[in-house]
């Protein structure tokens, strides 16, 4: 009975966390984005990474070469993650993720 009981535990925190609602827009998210890299979306959504709701921008900086990721709390607005992208590593990301699907 212990292990249902555990199961069962999971099984509702999962839940939780998956019906999380942002507390903040996409296009609030955006903006905030836009603000710190400015170029052009390629790509957005809203992911659980790490257990957190964040929103992933793909942007595009004009006389830049690769993307510039940008990770936005769901929950807060606020950025906690920059990355750049060299073009070998993005094909690299987009080979990988083609696998998965």
């Amino acid at each position: 009975m212990p292990r249902m009981i555990k199961l069962m535990s999971a099984v509702l925190i999962a839940a939780a966390v998956a019906s999380a609602t942002p507390k903040i827009t996409m296009e609030q998210a955006r903006k905030v984005a836009l603000a710190r890299a400015n170029g052009k979306i390629e790509s957005q959504e809203l992911e659980k990474e790490h257990g957190k709701l964040i929103y992933s921008f793909d942007i595009r900086v004009p006389k830049k070469s690769g993307i510039t990721e940008i990770a936005v709390d769901a929950m807060t607005g606020k950025i906690i993650n920059v990355a750049h992208e060299t073009p070998a590593a993005e094909a690299a990301e987009k080979k990988k993720e083609a696998q998965h699907q």
